[in-house]
């Protein structure tokens, strides 16, 4: 596991982020509650970069392509400048355009971890302003880093946020694995009580320890999942090895749906992306 951390997060901050992480609302009744302790900043980017310029190579890697991912979605994800920036304000900014490319009617961007920050277990953050309209699939999720090896689902995929366009006030959590993936995940939503996801950022994160998973946006817990639950058929796969972070913005595909070509461009903003290591209490 890579340890780097922006120089702008100062011993203090580092505390601060540390005791933010550890403070929500009470867990929902009907849910298991999550274990108990401090967490140790171990990764972050914030994002302070000039504008316009591209993401640190030294965090993030590009998916470059426009083979559907699997997923039927329509868009090339480039390393274009116009598909994924720093605005210089803090904020990684990527951008979904309508813009022929490479055989494929749009671009977007979609940038990775791997081999730059692979963890397993601890806590990872983002806080994020979504994109909204049809046919825009936004995500913000885990891979597990044996993908090469034992290929996926087996490698395991936990979403830590989901976000179908023509649905701008719901966002999904969900995990996929060995005999529930694709479109049977074990999955819930988060929704709402006023306004999209569009109109202000939101903290999506997931707390993943041996044996469970649970899922929060803005510190309130709405999903878990344990390996003591699992049915027959359903392997656990979330205690196998580390994984890495994925961000990118989709178009079309299964979950995305039929694309509203009025709507673009649609920029999802990324404050900052922050992972953790549980402190034994």
């Amino acid at each position: 596991m890579m340890k780097s951390i922006s120089p702008a997060v100062t011993t203090a901050a580092l505390a601060a982020l540390a005791a933010a992480a550890c403070t929500r609302p009470p867990v929902d009744d009907d849910l298991p509650e999550p274990p108990v302790g401090g967490w140790r900043l171990t990764w972050s980017d914030e994002f302070d970069g000039p504008a316009n310029t591209a993401p640190d190579r030294g965090k993030w890697k590009y998916d470059l392509g426009g083979h559907g991912w699997g997923n039927q979605q329509l868009e090339f994800d480039t390393d274009q400048l116009a598909n994924a920036h720093l605005d210089g304000d803090g904020k990684l900014v990527i951008t979904a355009l309508k813009q022929s490319y490479n055989g494929n009617a749009y671009t977007s961007a979609r940038l990775r971890t791997e081999g730059l920050l692979d963890q397993r277990y601890g806590r990872f953050e983002a806080r994020i302003k979504l994109p909204t309209g049809a046919g825009i699939w936004p995500a913000f999720w885990l891979l597990g880093s044996r993908f090469a090896q034992v290929s996926w689902p087996e490698c395991g995929e936990l979403d830590i946020m989901e976000l179908r366009g023509s649905e701008p006030d719901v966002v999904h959590g969900s995990a996929h694995g060995p005999g529930y993936s694709g479109g049977n995940p074990k999955t819930d939503r988060f929704e709402l009580a006023t306004g999209t996801f569009a109109d202000d950022y939101h903290l999506f994160s997931v707390e993943w320890s041996p044996g469970e998973v649970h899922w929060f946006v803005d510190d309130h817990h709405y999903h878990a999942i344990r390996a003591i639950d699992m049915p027959a058929g359903q392997r656990w796969v979330f205690d196998d090895g580390p994984m890495f972070v994925i961000l990118n913005v989709a178009v079309g595909g299964w979950f995305g749906g039929e694309v509203d070509d009025r709507i673009f461009p649609q920029s999802m903003y990324v404050d900052h992306v922050r992972v953790y290591e549980r402190v034994t209490p």
